[in-house]
């Protein structure tokens, strides 16, 4: 389907390991390559990983690996007004309760801090169940019965020029 609107996939493997976290900042790492130099390839592109990663439990809130991925790459990109990312787990459950994962958005921060949500203090309480809930942006599939892996998919866009 990428391909048909004409763009590029860009598949980084379907045995991504680490902390969500991690993973999270080098996957912001490679968006900014795309949109400064056009590298690995040019945007617009949809960068494409699949695997379980880890989450380490500091806080009390409520989570799961997706979600701690996607807050962490929210704050890492920044407001980044070029990238969109959903991240789900094949099986309906990310974490402990029934809900698969969430989006990002280009707004996604400025949302939160509209709603005086801080995306810091809920990735340092892993609380990024709620984070998505406050803002409406996780995906309910409900249970798949199938479990083959946690699947990422960050879509990146080419720069409007100003003017």
């Amino acid at each position: 389907m990428a391909i048909k609107h004409k763009v590029t996939p860009v598949l980084l493997g379907d045995a991504i390991e680490g902390e969500a976290r991690e993973v999270a900042r080098v996957m912001a790492g490679i968006v900014r390559q795309v949109v400064r130099y056009h590298q690995p390839v040019p945007a617009p592109c949809v960068l494409l990983s699949g695997g379980e990663t880890t989450v380490t439990v500091r806080g009390k809130g409520r989570g799961g690996r997706n979600v701690e991925f996607l807050l962490a790459l929210a704050v890492a990109l920044g407001g980044l007004q070029n990238g969109w990312a959903i991240a789900c787990d094949t099986d309906g459950v990310d974490g402990m309760e029934d809900i698969a994962g969430a989006i990002i958005t280009p707004a996604t921060l400025q949302r939160a801090a509209h709603m005086g949500i801080r995306p810091l203090d809920q990735l340092r309480e892993n609380d990024g169940h709620g984070f998505f809930e406050a803002l409406g942006d996780q995906i309910i599939t409900g249970p798949t019965l199938t479990n083959v892996n946690d699947f990422r998919g960050v879509l990146v866009l080419p720069s409007i020029a100003n003017g």
